[in-house]
């Protein structure tokens, strides 16, 4: 037996793509009672990590792991078990965070956790899913499995974005919730992401049947090996060899020469940069650039700027930018619906608005 200790109250924060799922985390870790150990496991459907830079908040009693690659329904799911346990064992964690990637099924993942490997540490507790109304009405979204299942298990469902989405718009997404049988623990609305940390421990939870069991494929096609996990504290290399290629770069950086990643699969492809932490960019028409990009799903980077680092981050057509205290190096992911850019023509844009300091 791995885990000898209490077991770990866990949740699940879902969503799908861009339905403010970091940003939620952030905020539940703003009202963690002092002095306990919360720890945060992110999977990132794209191969660079960025999600475990934004969600680090200097705080001591605050682990962040991320496992990018695919999502661990399927591509990442040979390493999540390993990944997992390492993670838990390292940061002792009194409260456990899972955030699975918004194009994953969360099945597979909460098979994991109730599985008997994990019967023993994993106190599993509500799913909270994320939902942003414009979605509902998209049908390029709509039309996927997994947003459905997404949904469907998950015990509380938080509505988000109602301050910036039409009323009428978020009622119709509400009842659509409303109607799901069985009936949800909460459903909810909400804006900036903000959950009430007692929607963690609700009681009342049942097995939710996913209604596409099938939906997310168990092998994707790749072309390249995982992700480095970012600023999070690497997995003890002692493990099994596979839990390495999720430490190690290709090949490092050199100025003005980015190293990039690729992933497809699922109906997305998704491209990744990382670049050296001497090239120093451009910010507003960078920035600007990278707004109107297309066809795209998502696009989240961290760049050194001229003036600052700076976090970018865009759904569909909305964009947001914030300082960030990261100085490690400048990367970006672009995700795309299923079509495969031009990443060689969208890196030289990129490196356009680069030079070095």
């Amino acid at each position: 037996m791995w885990h000898t200790g209490p077991r770990i109250p866990t949740n699940l924060i879902t969503g799908f793509l861009g339905s403010g799922k970091t940003t939620a985390i952030l905020e539940l870790l703003k009202h963690r009672p002092d002095g306990e150990r919360w720890s945060v496991f992110v999977n990132e459907y794209g191969m660079v990590s960025i999600d475990d830079i934004a969600l680090d908040t200097g705080a001591s009693d605050v682990q962040i792991q991320e496992l990018a690659g695919g999502c661990f329904c399927c591509t990442t799911s040979a390493m999540m078990d390993t990944a997992l346990i390492h993670f838990i064992r390292r940061t002792k964690p009194q409260r456990l965070l899972i955030e699975p990637s918004g194009a994953g099924h969360p099945a597979g993942v909460i098979d994991v956790l109730r599985s008997p490997r994990f019967a023993a540490a994993i106190d599993l507790r509500a799913s909270i899913c994320l939902v942003d109304p414009k979605d509902f009405d998209n049908s390029r979204i709509t039309s996927r499995e997994v947003f459905h299942d997404q949904i469907q298990m998950a015990d509380v469902v938080a509505i988000n974005f109602q301050d910036k989405r039409d009323p009428e718009q978020t009622a119709r997404c509400r009842a659509w919730v409303e109607r799901l049988d069985p009936p949800k623990l909460l459903v909810t609305q909400t804006d900036f992401g903000r959950l009430e940390p007692r929607w963690l421990d609700l009681e009342g939870t049942v097995i939710r049947c996913p209604r596409f069991p099938d939906a997310h494929p168990k092998s994707i096609d790749h072309d390249s090996v995982p992700a480095p996990t970012g600023v999070a504290e690497p997995i003890d290399l002692s493990a099994p060899s596979e839990l390495s290629e999720i430490v190690s770069l290709q090949q490092p950086a050199a100025p003005g020469a980015p190293t990039r990643y690729h992933n497809a699969g699922n109906g997305q492809a998704a491209c990744g940069w990382i670049f050296h932490r001497s090239d120093c960019f451009d910010r507003e028409p960078l920035m600007d650039m990278l707004s109107r990009v297309e066809p795209c799903l998502r696009v989240k980077g961290v760049f050194r700027c001229r003036d600052d680092w700076w976090i970018f981050n865009r759904k569909g057509n909305e964009t947001s930018l914030s300082r960030t205290a990261y100085r490690r190096d400048s990367r970006v992911e672009v995700i795309s619906d299923g079509t495969n850019l031009d990443w060689s023509a969208l890196e030289l844009a990129i490196l356009r608005f680069c030079d070095q300091a």
